[in-house]
């Protein structure tokens, strides 16, 4: 059996491998097609199909992730098969990224102020035209750097995750925007990850999957690193019940995400193949 990874970042966003090195990474993890999906940009799309094509037997897919809020929670909606030129994409990105530069300038501010010096010209900052484009990763590996901490976790832990010192909100759009913005760029709408870390599994996604689901999802991501054969199990059958498409992939940020693997996540992570025909098929005609 042949198996695929729609979801995977670069250092475009807040993964540290170039697109290049994805592909040479997937290909050598024998996959049939990967998608890269970076957060709020297409930027690295080009140099993705850039190097698959020295790989005939390679699949590139273009994508982008996007983070939407509804419910007070956030929805992550991938898109799959995007057209990265596309004006409508790229000004609801740049709106984005204009949105997540706000957000790092704040969250630096109050890293300044609990004593935890940080600046752009910092080596983790430097390599990126503009701020737009940093995450919380390269916070956390700066201050690893400069003040000791002993891993991501333990820098996320007290500092930067929901409810610590330093954690700045996002401002986020609604997931309907997001997916009619995916499908203007004639993608596929994936929401992704959709029980990681959540409460009452089966209500939230059942909850998620008849709202969004006559709005123009496509698609959810049942399989994935985090999950088992019965998160998996229970995915694919609350997609069948409202129309949906599978998908799936290891959310792989290289050393962003340490112990995780393109194509196998954790080990057990195994996204079949087959599930890109009926993914096509939902490609907005």
């Amino acid at each position: 059996m042949s198996y695929i990874d729609l979801h995977t970042h670069s250092r475009c966003s807040d993964g540290s491998c170039t697109p290049a090195e994805l592909v040479e990474l997937a290909v050598a993890a024998g996959l049939k097609a990967a998608a890269l999906t970076d957060h709020d940009t297409v930027a690295g799309l080009a140099e993705f199909r850039e190097a698959a094509a020295r790989h005939p037997e390679f699949e590139a897919i273009g994508g982008v992730e996007i983070s939407t809020m509804f419910s007070s929670r956030e929805l992550h909606i991938v898109g799959l098969w995007v057209d990265g030129g596309n004006p409508v994409l790229n000004e609801f990105l740049e709106e984005m990224r204009r949105n997540r530069a706000r957000r790092n300038e704040a969250i630096r501010l109050k890293l300044n102020s609990l004593g935890y010096v940080v600046t752009w010209d910092d080596p983790e900052f430097a390599a990126f035209s503009d701020t737009a484009s940093i995450g919380r990763p390269h916070f956390a590996r700066a201050l690893m750097r400069k003040y000791q901490f002993s891993s991501l976790q333990s820098v996320f832990d007290k500092l930067l995750k929901r409810n610590s010192p330093a954690y700045v909100p996002r401002e986020l759009p609604d997931p309907v925007r997001a997916i009619e913005v995916i499908h203007a760029a004639g993608g596929v709408a994936v929401w992704a990850h959709p029980i990681y870390r959540e409460r009452n599994e089966r209500a939230w996604a059942r909850r998620i999957m008849k709202r969004f689901a006559p709005l123009g999802l496509d698609a959810i991501e049942a399989y994935y690193s985090m999950f088992g054969p019965e998160e998996t199990r229970m995915l694919t059958e609350l997609a069948g019940t409202y129309n949906l498409a599978l998908s799936g992939g290891s959310d792989y940020h290289g050393e962003n995400s340490p112990n995780l693997s393109i194509g196998t996540g954790h080990g057990g992570l195994h996204v079949p193949a087959e599930l890109l025909s009926e993914l096509r098929r939902r490609r907005p005609l």
